[in-house]
C-alpha cells in the first residue's frame, strides 16, 4: 500500500457542535431524523444520527431520536425500510434495520452511564433483536428480509449479517446491565460469527465489489487479530485511495465520507491508529460551506456528487472523530480490546467459541447493509 506511515498527520479540526446543529436541523420535532431535508427516513441511518448527536453531547434530542423508534416499532419488532413525512415509502423490512438500535441504545449509555434509559428502551430493544435473530438460518447467517406480505427473502448479505453480529453484541450488553439473560442470542451470535468468517459461500458474494463487505466483518467484530489485519491487507488497495478516501464499489471512480470514516472506525477498532488518523484527513476538507460533509466525490476530476447533503454522513464523521481522540467513553464502542474484555466475542477465528456472559442499505451504494 502507498502510505507513507510516518508521515505528520495535521489532525483537522471537527466542528462537533456544528455538525450537532445541522443534524439537529433535520430532526422533527417527533424525534425522526431524515436523511436530508425533505428526504426519506429509515431506521438504520435514524440510529446513527442519534449516535453522532449523543457523541456532541446533545443527549436529549439524540434520546427523542430513540423514543421515535419506539414508537414506530411494528408489531413483530421490526421497522418499515423507508418512510416519508410519515408516508410508508418501502415495506420491506429488513433484519439489520430492526437489529440496529442495540448499537445505539448501548452507544448512548456508554456516554451517559443512565441504566434507566436501558430499562425504558429494553422492550423495543429486545423486540427487535428478536426480529433479527428469528431471521436466522440454521447455518448461520441473517437472511436480510421479509416482503410486505411477511414472506422471508432467504439472500444473505455479509455487511448487514455483519452489522447484525454487532446489535447482537450490544444487546448482550445492554441485558448483562440489566441483570437479565439471553441465552437463545448468546448461540445465535455464535453461529453467526462462525458464518461470517468461515463460511462466505452463504452471502451474497455479488457484494463483494462493495467495500463495506470487506470491513464490516472487522468492523463488528467478528474478524480479530491477525485475520483482521489479514483482511485490510488483502483489499487495501482496492478499495482506499489516497488522498481522496475509501471507494464504495471498488469499480467506480467514487469516494464516500460515510465509507472512509467507518474505515476510520475499523482501523481504530483494531489499533491501528496511525492509519486511521491519516485516511481520517483525507475527508476531513470535503465539505460544504456550511460545514456539513460531501456523501461523496469522482475522482479524478472532482466532482461532488450526490449534492444531497445527509445527516448520517455527518454523523459518521462524528463517530470516527470520536474513536481517534476518545472525546466521550462512545468512542470505544468497535474497539475489539473492549469487547473481548468484556467476553462478547462470539467465538474468534483460531480460538474456540467462547460464550459471551452477560455491533441499511443507502441508495447511492446499493444493497450492502440490507
Amino acid at each position: 500500500m502507498n502510505l507513507n506511515l510516518s508521515q505528520s498527520i495535521a489532525f483537522s479540526s471537527v466542528d462537533v457542535i456544528g455538525l450537532a446543529d445541522f443534524i439537529t436541523g433535520m430532526q422533527k420535532s417527533n424525534g425522526e431524523i431524515p436523511w436530508s431535508e425533505g428526504g426519506k427516513t429509515d431506521p438504520w441511518d435514524h440510529v446513527e444520527s442519534a449516535m453522532g448527536l449523543s457523541v456532541a453531547g446533545y443527549l436529549r434530542e439524540a434520546e427523542k431520536a430513540y423514543e421515535w423508534m419506539a414508537a414506530t416499532q411494528l408489531p413483530d419488532g421490526s421497522w418499515w425500510s423507508a418512510t416519508r413525512n410519515g408516508v410508508l415509502e418501502d415495506a420491506t423490512k429488513d433484519s439489520n434495520l430492526a437489529s440496529y438500535i442495540a448499537v445505539g441504545t448501548y452507544h448512548h449509555f456508554l456516554i451517559t452511564a443512565d441504566a434507566g434509559f436501558l430499562r425504558r428502551l429494553w422492550p423495543t430493544l429486545e423486540a427487535g433483536i428478536d426480529y433479527a435473530v428469528g431471521l436466522q438460518a440454521d447455518t448461520g447467517e441473517i437472511c436480510w428480509a421479509r416482503n410486505c406480505a411477511g414472506l422471508i427473502d432467504r439472500m444473505a448479505l455479509l455487511t448487514g449479517s455483519s452489522s447484525v453480529f454487532m446489535s447482537i453484541k450490544c444487546a448482550l450488553a445492554v441485558a448483562s446491565v440489566l441483570g437479565k439473560r439471553r441465552s437463545d442470542w448468546e448461540k445465535a451470535l455464535i453461529k453467526l460469527g462462525d458464518a461470517i468468517r468461515n463460511r462466505p459461500n452463504l452471502f451474497n458474494m455479488i457484494k463483494s465489489r462493495y467495500s463495506m463487505d470487506w470491513y464490516y466483518p472487522i468492523l463488528c467484530g467478528a474478524v480479530t487479530g491477525a485475520d483482521a489485519r489479514r483482511r485490510i491487507e488483502k483489499s487495501w488497495e482496492k478499495f482506499v485511495v489516497p488522498e481522496w478516501g475509501v471507494r464504495c464499489v471498488s469499480d467506480q471512480p467514487w469516494v464516500a465520507t460515510a465509507e472512509a470514516s467507518e474505515l476510520v472506525l475499523t482501523l481504530a477498532a483494531i489499533g491501528d491508529l496511525e492509519r486511521a488518523a491519516i485516511v481520517f484527513s483525507w475527508i476531513c476538507d470535503k465539505k460544504y460551506d456550511d460545514g456539513s460533509y460531501w456523501m461523496g466525490v469522482t475522482f479524478p476530476d472532482g466532482v461532488v456528487w450526490p449534492e444531497e447533503k445527509t445527516s448520517w454522513t455527518a454523523a459518521a464523521v462524528l463517530l470516527a472523530h470520536d474513536a481517534l481522540h476518545s472525546i466521550t467513553p462512545g468512542g470505544r464502542l468497535f474497539r475489539h480490546e473492549y469487547w473481548e474484555g468484556k467476553g462478547f466475542s462470539g467465538g474468534k477465528s483460531g480460538t474456540s467459541s467462547r460464550r459471551p456472559t452477560g455491533s441499511p442499505v443507502r441508495e447511492v451504494c446499493p444493497a450492502s447493509r440490507g
